[in-house]
């Protein structure tokens, strides 16, 4: 393949046959309490026993890589014992999983927690076959409503361990692909084996969980596989996969990306039909991302649920919010539902009771407190003058940006941090127009809102640059000599609270100009929209300056010569006080 047919790499990697190796290596290196068995598994460091000292049911699972922290970020005293890690998205070996179990074995029988894959569910039970010497019992995990179908399509994608084993609806279909509950059954089956319950008992208890338990997932963008540099599945924009798996599998559906709370809307009406909530119904909810989603959406995600279980008069007794269990890097987020019914109490005791786990959260939501959600929305006293004549320069100048938000954003994601256009319209975006007041009232209050609102470096400066300018018309004898002062107040202002000078590629570059074009004007004898005439002009031709500087100061220094070529929004938004159309291309060309 030649250069330039190469498939663009989004992964860390040395050699990709190395992969799996090297990355397992730095795993064990980071884990207080696993040690790497040349057998093909990984093992706790320090005794298997239970709280007490005494020999332990050991708890022993594993599956493809590519799932991580699950499965061997779940190792630890009150969790795994052991766990086979196999080629990504590909179950481990008989001979992998034999060897564990051997090792993991105090006498006391081991458990494994198997998820419901074929290549899982055909390996483990070939090991248990093998070990005649050690009592074993496997729990069946398989909690993904998606594909709780009949008709046989399992949506295998050709990675690894894709089919299903056992039907979890009593029809010919593949059954029930084994999720996101697998951590939580891994959990209880582990703090029952610790606090030195039998060997049945800690088998029962696991698939007690695991039949309690359904899950579903969404994606908004495959998963990326470092070891071949592909994605697992092709998405076009605008859509998202219903009903995708953890092994890279596309969805059982394809349809129109929706909000977060239609996703949540949609993954509630399967998982609540299949364990049949209602009012009064008490859950442990685990919202889990795939890989590449953020700690913020799933938290945005969470709140959903709570709401939306909420009105349904459900009670979530116990939650986890955060990346679990993934399908490498995917954009996507899982739901996992258990409802027990009236033994909540003691899936509770399980899920709090302390492990050593490094991937176990150390406290579980609802722990201490019932859950409640309310939006963590600021209430700013912000409000503009609601009384008084129309301010149409200020309110031609609000209508500009409001209407090139997104047109800024992108400039500045060019040569910034790509957050311009979003805080503008924090402070912008929700004010009704035309705005009323005098010019110094308008003012003021806008510059209380960037200060408050906008947030940063831009909602400082700005909020700077219009509090001054707001103090100096109130004081001057006329609009023109309010706005020279206030200019050149501003600049002073801005330059001592950043330091930014002219050159730097900042707004200052256009703030400059107008305060000396301002300056230069005959206060008593010129028309203030002349003035804001000059002000524009002076200040469009320094902002288009910006375009072939390097920034020194703001927000573009810390991309250094990546910001020349692109002019400042910054100071495409002072040029738009005095005037302009409000158009970014104006100053692109594009």
């Amino acid at each position: 393949m030649s250069d330039s047919q190469q498939i663009p790499l989004r992964s860390f990697r040395n050699n990709p046959s190395d992969f799996l190796s090297e990355a397992l290596g730095g795993f064990i290196a980071s884990h207080p309490d696993a040690e790497w068995h040349d057998s093909g598994f990984i093992g706790r460091a320090s005794a298997v026993t239970t709280a007490s000292g005494e020999p332990a049911v050991s708890v022993v699972s594993g599956g493809g890589s590519g799932h991580e922290p699950m499965h061997a970020g779940f190792i630890g005293a009150g969790m795994l014992a052991a766990v086979c890690p196999g080629l990504l998205f590909t179950s481990p070996n008989a001979v992998q999983i034999a060897e564990a179990t051997r090792w993991a074995d105090q006498g006391a029988g081991v458990v494994h927690v198997v998820k419901n894959y074929t290549g899982d569910v055909m390996n483990f039970t070939v090991a248990r076959q093998a070990l005649d010497d050690v009592a074993t019992r496997a729990v069946l995990v398989d909690d993904d409503v998606a594909t709780d179908l009949a008709d046989g399509d399992d949506g295998d994608d050709g990675n690894g361990d894709d089919g299903n084993g056992d039907d979890g609806n009593g029809g010919d279909g593949p059954g029930r692909r084994g999720t996101g509950a697998t951590i939580l059954v891994e959990k209880a089956t582990g703090a029952a084996a610790h606090r030195g319950d039998s060997f049945d008992r800690v088998a029962d208890i696991g698939q007690w969980v695991a039949d309690s338990s359904r899950s579903m997932a969404v994606a908004l963008a495959p998963g990326h596989l470092p070891t071949s540099g592909r994605d697992t599945f092709d998405l076009p924009g605008g859509k998202m996969e219903v009903g995708v798996g953890i092994h890279g599998e596309r969805g059982v559906d394809r349809v129109d990306v929706e909000t977060a709370d239609e996703v949540v809307a949609r993954l509630l009406h399967g998982i609540g039909e299949a364990l049949s909530l209602h009012d009064g119904s008490e859950v442990v909810c685990l919202v889990n991302g795939l890989g590449g989603t953020t700690p913020l959406e799933l938290s945005l995600v969470f709140g959903s649920v709570l709401r939306q279980l909420g009105d349904r008069g459900v009670t979530v007794r116990r939650a986890m919010v955060g990346t679990y269990t993934t399908s490498v890097n995917m954009a996507g987020v899982s739901l996992t539902l258990t409802s027990v019914g009236d033994a909540m109490d003691e899936l509770v005791e399980l899920l709090d009771a302390p492990t050593e786990a490094p991937g176990w959260p150390r406290v579980l939501g609802g722990r201490g407190a019932p859950l409640e959600y309310v939006p963590a929305a600021t209430d700013f006293d912000d409000d503009l003058p609601d009384s008084g004549e129309e301010n149409r320069w200020l309110s031609d100048f609000v209508g500009r940006v409001q209407g090139a938000t997104d047109d800024l954003t992108e400039l500045d994601r060019l040569a910034g941090d790509g957050d311009f256009g979003q805080n503008m319209d924090a402070a912008f975006g929700g004010l009704s127009l035309p705005l009323r007041g005098t010019d110094a009232e308008v003012l003021e209050a806008l510059g209380h809102r960037l200060l408050i609102r906008a947030g940063g470096t831009s909602g400082a400066v700005l909020g700077t640059l219009f509090r001054e300018l707001g103090t100096a018309m109130g004081q001057a004898d006329s609009p023109v000599a309010g706005l020279a002062s206030g200019l050149e107040a501003a600049h002073r202002a801005i330059t001592d609270l950043g330091g930014a000078e002219q050159g730097d590629n900042t707004l200052i570059d256009a703030l400059i100009p107008a305060a000396d074009a301002a300056a230069e004007l005959d206060a008593e004898h010129t028309d203030f929209s002349d003035a804001l005439e000059a002000c524009h002009a002076a200040a469009a031709e320094g902002a288009e300056g910006t375009r072939e500087m390097v920034a020194k100061k703001g927000r573009a220094s810390y991309v250094g010569a990546a910001s020349q070529g692109v002019v400042d929004p910054g100071a495409i938004l002072v040029s738009w006080i005095f005037g302009g159309s409000g158009k970014v291309s104006d100053f692109t060309g594009e």
